[in-house]
């Protein structure tokens, strides 16, 4: 018997206790992060939010807003040491399941022009651009727009 844990991410509902490792990454991955408040706020509101682990261990999270016939992707995050493995993609193929079970028919969310990562996998899994949100980000200098994408569920 093999005493090696399943490399399988797992989801879990983000619990408060959460917020201190996710305010551990925030700082790390992005130049404007979200704040303490914007996750409990999250949470409060009841928001969709979860906790991708990794071998036992938390390594990404996303928190989905649910609304009628739609959802709003408002935060997807895999932590430094964790990316480029395929857990981004996971974390969102797991967001569209929930938004699916809750009815949703299309999946939204607002990136920066900037981050070519971020836009490259949203384009592999299907995320169309919609429309532009000018100066909607925080940027160093100033403000950055905001590319709005959609995917048909």
């Amino acid at each position: 018997m093999s005493a090696a844990l399943d490399p399988r991410p797992r989801f879990r509902r983000m619990q408060v206790q959460d917020l201190v490792w996710v305010m551990q990454i925030e700082p790390e991955i992005y130049t404007h992060p979200w704040t303490l408040v914007n996750f409990q706020d999250a949470l409060l509101a009841g928001y969709s939010c979860w906790v991708m682990d990794c071998a036992g261990c938390p390594c990404g999270y996303g928190v989905l807003m649910l609304g009628v016939g739609e959802a709003h992707l408002l935060n997807i995050s895999v932590a430094g040491a964790s990316q480029r493995r395929g857990l981004g993609r996971a974390l969102i193929e797991h967001l569209r399941g929930v938004a699916q079970g809750y009815g949703a028919e299309r999946m939204l969310l607002e990136v920066r022009p900037s981050n070519a990562a971020a836009r490259a996998l949203y384009d592999s899994t299907g995320f169309m651009p919609i429309g532009l949100r000018p100066g909607y980000y925080p940027a160093c200098g100033g403000r950055e727009d905001a590319l709005v994408l959609e995917w048909a569920l």
